[in-house]
């Protein structure tokens, strides 16, 4: 038990956010546009609507996008500078919002000093180890060697893994992002591609630090926590007890949207049962991955929805359902954007935050997810156990320790009304206070949500 099981994540791509030029010039002098987290209002905002983490996309310096990285060690000089960053950890943590950043370890730019060195020095490089090289090899910068890469793409120089010199590294610059600005865990970037060799060395680095912060902070806020980044296929080679904490669930994120654009919400009440449920063949039963409705590499989800009144119980869902909520900035108040070469459009510059119906909703239900909440509990830790299912309808019961609690959605444009054994007569919408009588029937409105705390 740790502060990630009960956190609400709010993730911010922040060259984008910033309006940060697209290409580093690698000369001009640090731009302090992560200063505009804290001054425009976005930490306040972020409070408001209830998030208790920040998922800080690439700060550090890289030749575009970010993860072609030049340097671990050093903000990117537009955002800022090292200290811009540690003012925006140290304002998150007055606010009681934790930090994670963007730990991209699988490659790094052409621009990384130590493949620069061996660019310069060929086989004489002490980096030379660092990256799978082949010296007989050319490519499209004439270098007279080559060199593996992520997927393909000739710019991102895949690192050799294999390499302790180079692992000892990585090692030290986790350790110094912890103690240069007291970050609360890492997302590892493409995760799936991480062999497990490495992921159980980075393992036993959080931990270390684990213990260390947990004799500061305390053993459920000192948890320096590991997010994977992973796709698809089982989950569970990335997540466990030599491996990440938490992964991305790509899996329940599809079903999410193409079960209310199909109006077959039999696909994600599968992906949610084969998830959590308590057959001896579910997957992750027990674990909290990381579930999203959109983030800085797919569509945004009002663009993706064919009808945006699918917004609210689907942001309900995603609340209620086992694991660690995630809304992407901007999304929370329903802007738009569709995948494109480049992935600014999704990644686009706000100058402020805003707040609207959706806004006031999805900061109801971060309300429940808070510590001591009614319902919580349940929200949290309780277990999944599918009630009903039909093609625009969902009912499942999240079940912990003391609470016992129903959620309801409804994806269609007319009223539905669900007819189950609830085990008890009356609940508490512990969204807006009201009380609910299951005699008879429970009736849910038009695009709706509810979460039904039962009085046993």
């Amino acid at each position: 038990m740790s502060w990630y099981e009960e956190a609400v994540v709010y993730q911010i791509y922040p060259l984008g956010l910033t309006g940060a030029p697209y290409e580093n010039d690698g000369s001009s002098e640090p731009v302090s546009r992560l200063g505009q987290l804290v001054d425009n209002g976005w930490i306040e905002h972020m409070a408001k609507l209830g998030a208790t983490c920040l998922l800080l996309n690439p700060v550090f310096e890289s030749l575009s996008h970010g993860y072609d990285t030049s340097d671990y060690k050093v903000v990117d000089r537009r955002l800022g500078t090292n200290q811009d960053l540690r003012d925006v950890v140290d304002a998150c943590h007055e606010a009681g919002i934790k930090v994670l950043l963007d730990g991209v370890f699988n490659h790094v730019g052409r621009g990384f000093w130590a493949f620069r060195d061996v660019l310069e020095h060929r086989e004489g490089s002490p980096y030379a180890g660092w990256f799978n090289i082949d010296w007989g090899g050319n490519n499209q910068w004439n270098d007279g060697l080559s060199y593996d890469c992520w997927e393909g793409v000739p710019y991102l120089v895949k690192l050799n893994h294999n390499n302790h010199e180079l692992n000892a590294y990585l090692a030290d610059v986790i350790r110094g992002w912890e103690s240069e600005f007291d970050v609360d865990g890492v997302r590892l970037d493409v995760a799936y591609c991480l062999d497990a060799g490495f992921l159980g060395y980075l393992r036993d680095i959080a931990n270390e630090l684990t213990e260390m912060r947990s004799e500061r902070l305390g053993e459920r806020d000192g948890k320096f926590v590991l997010v994977g980044e992973t796709m698809f296929g089982d989950y569970n080679q990335w997540m466990g007890d030599r491996a990440c904490d938490s992964v991305t669930n790509y899996e329940a994120y599809k079903g999410l949207w193409s079960s209310a654009n199909s109006a077959n919400m039999h696909e994600i009440a599968y992906a949610l049962a084969r998830q959590s449920g308590s057959d001896p063949w579910d997957l992750y039963t027990g674990k909290h991955l990381l579930n999203f409705l959109d983030n800085h590499d797919v569509p945004r989800i009002a663009t993706k929805l064919d009808d945006v009144r699918h917004l609210r119980p689907l942001y309900g869902l995603l609340f209620g359902m086992v694991g660690v909520p995630n809304v992407y900035y901007g999304s929370e108040w329903g802007i738009e954007g569709e995948q494109s070469f480049g992935d600014h459009e999704i990644r686009p510059a706000l100058d402020a935050p805003e707040w609207n119906e959706l806004t006031d909703w999805i900061a109801a239900l971060s309300a429940r997810r808070a510590s001591g909440a009614a319902g919580s509990e349940a929200l949290c830790w309780g277990d999944y156990a599918q009630i009903e299912v039909q093609p625009r309808q969902l009912l499942f019961q999240r079940k912990s320790q003391h609470e016992r609690l129903l959620v309801a959605i409804n994806m269609a444009n007319e009223p539905y009304v669900f007819h189950f054994d609830a085990g008890c007569g009356r609940a508490v919408d512990v969204i807006d206070g009201s009380e609910h009588d299951f005699g008879g029937g429970s009736e849910v409105e038009p695009f709706s949500c509810h979460y039904w705390l039962c009085e046993r």
